[in-house]
Parts: structure tokens; sequence; C-alpha cells
């Protein structure tokens, strides 16, 4: 059987006669009755019930007639929908992303990458730099925003594209430290998101620090460790957390104080407070890891995409 035989099949049943199908299809009778006993044989059952005067549809042809329909429909929308597929219009994208960026750079680029292409269907994953590359290398995802650097033994395999930079922020406990900076700051509690005085991170020195295991994001980690260094300081880790969700949780708690990239001001936790530090200008970069051998139409769209908003200047953040 082929589509012309379904066809055939629908033109019969909609026309109940052999003579007016055939012309309808621009065709004589016989071949479309050859066509027609053909596709019963087939199946195996027959589909018309047959008399002198009409053309019948059996119950297997009643039953039959809907999903025939549906399939020449389905194969009717084939060449729309490998248009689409070829153009990245249509189709799904795997995105593992780190949790920082779903306080900064992620909502932005979703909601531009959805509006170019409403079509298509995102997968998120949410994953820690060190988890993306594996997934990267075993094909679960198609691409991740990522904390770098690229792992050395994959720099032939995997591409990476800078999207935002972004300043360390100091998040503190707001119940012992509500006087730091200016104590009349309406954002000391951190109420609107937004960052209050500066502070020296030496005044800190004391206090133990939350932080992430080194292997989750090697340099985020160092950068961390040398803003410490950079004052002659040694931190007292006291708490680890791989998500900066809960590191930030256990500052409210009391338990210590963080280094957070300033888009987690966003995060507006009962109980911290953010502050830029005086002393340093360092950075924390994100960017769209992907395979360089496997880019589809849809991902080269979502590249485009991430180029377009990669034009934040240092020491901003892109607002959501």
């Amino acid at each position: 059987m082929d589509l012309r035989q379904f066809r055939y099949f629908v033109a019969v049943a909609e026309e109940r006669h052999f003579g007016r199908a055939a012309q309808r299809l621009s065709m004589t009778q016989p071949p479309l009755s050859q066509q027609i006993r053909a596709l019963e044989v087939s199946l195996g059952a027959p589909l018309f019930v047959r008399t002198n005067r009409s053309v019948e549809l059996t119950a297997v042809g009643r039953q039959l007639l809907p999903e025939v329909r549906r399939i020449l429909a389905d194969a009717d929308a084939l060449p729309a929908l490998a248009q689409g597929l070829a153009h990245g219009e249509v189709g799904t994208l795997s995105l593992g992303f780190v949790s920082t960026a779903d306080y900064g750079i992620l909502p932005p680029l979703l909601r531009e990458f959805g509006e170019r292409y409403p079509r298509v269907r995102l997968q998120l994953l949410e994953a820690t730099s060190d988890v993306q590359v594996e997934a990267l290398m075993d094909g679960r995802i198609d691409a991740g925003l990522f904390i770098p650097p690229v792992p050395a033994r994959y720099a032939n395999e995997l591409s990476y594209l800078p999207i935002v930079r972004e300043p360390l922020m100091l998040a503190l406990p707001a119940g012992r430290h509500s006087d730091a900076g200016n104590a009349d700051d309406a954002s000391a509690a951190g109420s609107d998101g937004q960052p209050g005085a500066p502070v020296s991170l030496a005044d800190f020195a004391d206090e133990p620090l939350v932080i992430f295991p080194r292997r989750v994001a090697p340099a985020f980690y160092d950068i961390i460790m040398g803003c410490y260094a950079a004052l002659g300081l040694t931190p007292r880790v006291g708490q680890e957390a791989i998500q900066m969700q809960t590191i930030v949780s256990l500052v409210s708690a009391g338990m210590g104080v963080a280094l957070v990239p300033q888009s987690l001001c966003h995060l507006r936790r009962t109980g911290v407070i953010y502050r830029a530090l005086r002393e340093t200008s360092a950075l924390i970069e994100t960017g769209l890891l992907w395979r360089t051998a496997e880019v589809t139409p849809v991902l080269e769209g979502f590249l485009e995409t991430a180029r377009g908003v990669a034009h934040t200047p240092p020491g901003a953040t892109l607002s959501s």
C-alpha cells in the first residue's frame, strides 16, 4: 500500500461512487477499482460493500476512514515540517544551566529565543559546570550555560561563547550584619534585590565562608579564594553546598558569609543582605558551551540569539 491508495480510498468513501471518485482523481474507473482491491488485500479486510447502484463503507472502512485522513494530513504537513527543521524553526533544544544563570542571563535569553522561535521546545536541566560537561560529551544536552574554563582535554571538542560578566558580592546574614554599610539604606535587607553600600572583605575575614566544592567550578572557586589572598587572608570554610540557592539559604541561617555573583541579588532570601566589595574587581563569567561538531539548525538559532545578548559590558548584568 502507499499514500496514493489511501487518497483513492478517501475519494471513493466521500463520493460513494467509483465513477465520480475516478473523475475527481482525474483517472479512469478500472485502475481505481484495481487500486482499491489491492489496498483491501494489503489490509486483509474489505473496505466497501459494492452493489450495482451504490458503494458503501464496511464497518472496517468506517472506522478506518478518520485514521487514513489523519495519516494523509500528517503526510501533507511533512514538507513544511522539514523546512522548519532545516531552518531551526521547529525542533527541540536541551539546555543545561548553572544555578546562578537562573537569576541573571537565563530569563532574558529564554524570552528572546522564545519570541524568535516559538515552535522550538526547550528542555532545561539545572546542573553544575562539571556535570554539564559530562552531559554534553554524553549527548544528553545540546548546550549549557556554564562557568568556564573549558576542561583542556575537551578543548578540541567543545566550543565556548562568553555571554555575561558580573562582579562578586558579599552575602551576609541580615540578623548579625544589618548595620553593614548604611543602616538606613532601604536595600539593606535586600528587599528590592539591589546591593547596599560597599564593604571591605577584610571586615568579615573571621566569618566562616560558605562555598561550593572546588570540583564543581574550579575557576570560580579560585577567584573567590583569590579575593581573600589579595588581602593576605585565608578564609575559614564553614559549609559547602553545590547550589547557589542553598549557599544563600545557609547564609540566611547564620552559617557564614558567601561571595556570590551580582545576579544573586535577585534572590530575595529573607535574612540575607548583599554588599559590593571595595577591594576587588573580580568578575565571574557565564557563557554558552556546546559540541563543536554537532551544531543543529535549532542550536544555531540559539547561538545566534545568545550572540545578540552577549553585549553586556563587564561589571553589569542583563536585567530580567
